[in-house]
Parts: structure tokens; sequence; C-alpha cells
């Protein structure tokens, strides 16, 4: 049975190991980055901004912890602004708190979102852009070419892996147990490769990327990506790394 390598944190990881369980996949779960709130930071006034924009789950989560903990009144005033989420599940976390989003782009990614933004919505406005310790800033430098103003709000950090998982990991690849390796942001890529020494792989191990903007890090890297799927999700993702690792043709054959 093929073993695929899942660098998610750990209370992401259960959904998506479930999922290529479903594809007889078997999985080991080493997480690239520990993510952690950062406690020195404090909810800003939201009525001067025209927008706020979160990329990831994680974005939500820290963001509205500390909102609702410490100033929750505040929470009628992110229902009434406009607020873009990058990704599907991003948007629903926040519907989960009576915060509607902007329509979601059809690729899940930070760029493709900004392209289907109008000039006249950035021109001359001011937005909040919700952070890891770890993001690209494509948001804020898009905004801030587009003639906008953009404050860059860190709510959370992405710790490197420990080194006894690391020396475990490096013992599984060079044995050749990883059939494929699954990265889902681009700090989980480069915090993997970081922490392995090298981008040198065995023959015939996959590189399976979420989507566009972890697959651009990984080519950087200098890495060949073998698996993208159509839809930058979960569900999308496991399904992908099933046909590119012919585990589906497989069974269906059967």
């Amino acid at each position: 049975m093929k073993t695929v390598l899942v660098t998610r944190p750990k209370d992401q990881a259960a959904s998506f190991v479930s999922m290529l369980e479903g594809y007889g996949l078997n999985s080991v779960v080493f997480p690239t980055i520990e993510i952690r709130p950062l406690p020195d930071w404090k909810v800003p006034s939201l009525e001067s901004f025209d927008g706020v924009f979160f990329t990831s789950t994680n974005s939500v989560k820290f963001f509205l912890e500390k909102l609702l903990n410490d100033e929750p009144e505040k929470l009628k005033t992110l229902q009434k602004i406009k607020v873009w989420a990058v990704g599907k599940t991003t948007a629903e976390d926040l519907v989960k708190h009576g915060i509607n989003t902007q329509p979601i782009a059809k690729v899940a990614d930070a760029v493709t979102m900004m392209e289907e933004i109008d000039s006249d919505t950035i021109v001359g406005h001011t937005f909040l852009f919700l952070r890891g310790s770890l993001s690209l800033g494509t948001i804020p430098e898009v905004i801030k070419k587009r003639g906008g103003s953009c404050i860059e709000l860190t709510v959370y950090e992405n710790l490197p892996p420990s080194l006894e998982e690391t020396a475990k990991v490096k013992t599984l690849l060079n044995n050749g147990t990883l059939s494929c390796l699954s990265f889902t942001s681009p700090s989980t890529a480069t915090n993997f490769f970081e922490a392995m020494g090298t981008t040198a792989l065995p023959a015939g191990v996959k590189v399976a990327a979420i989507g566009t903007t972890t697959a651009k890090t990984l080519k950087k890297l200098g890495l060949q990506v073998d698996i993208i799927p159509d839809s930058f999700d979960a569900p999308g993702f496991a399904k992908a790394i099933a046909e590119g690792m012919k585990v589906i043709s497989n069974q269906l054959a059967v």
C-alpha cells in the first residue's frame, strides 16, 4: 500500500488522512509547521478599514478568538464591512460568526482572488490583512501597486518541526516508505525541505501541491511538482493524489 506524507498541522490533518484512507492510501503525519497564536497584538479599530482579508482558517481562528474575548462589540463592525476569504473553508469559518464574504475565486489562491477584484474597489481605500509569520505578503503587495493602502497584522506564528520527528521522517524517506509528499501551503513546503537539509528526493517519490501558490514555492526550490488538483481544497487534493498515485484507476480495474 502506498504512503503519503501529510505536512498539515495535527489539528487539521485528521480529516485529510481520512480522505486518503478512503482511496486506500496510508498516511504519515509530519506537521512541518506548528501554529501558535501571537499574544502581543490588539484588535484594531475596524471602522477605519474598507475591507479585511483572511487567507487561511488560522487567521480566522486566532483573530476571532481575540476579538470575541477582548472586544466582542467589534464583531458587528466586521459583519458590516467587506470581507474577502481565500478558499471555501476559510469563508465557511467566517460564516459561522455571521460574517459574509465577497464571492470566492474559482481558483483558491491569493493571486487569483486579487485579479477578480476591480480597481475601483482598491484604489484610495484602506484594508486590513491578517497574516501568519511566514505569509508571502502577496495581497498587501497587490493592494499597494493598485493604489490602495494595507495594514498587515500578524496574529499567529509558524514554528518548524522537532528534531526527533525530522529524523524519523528522513529515515522513512530514505528507506522508500514514502510514495508521495503532500504540501498544503508554501510554509509547509519551505519548512519541510529546510528540516530535511536537502531538496534531493529518492527516485519515484511524487510531490503534490494543493494549489498554484504552493506549487510555485516548490518550483523555486528546484522541485518538480507532479500533482496539483483542479479544486484547491482537501477533498480535491486527496482525489488528485489518489489519481496521481494511480490508486483510483487500480481500484476501478479490480
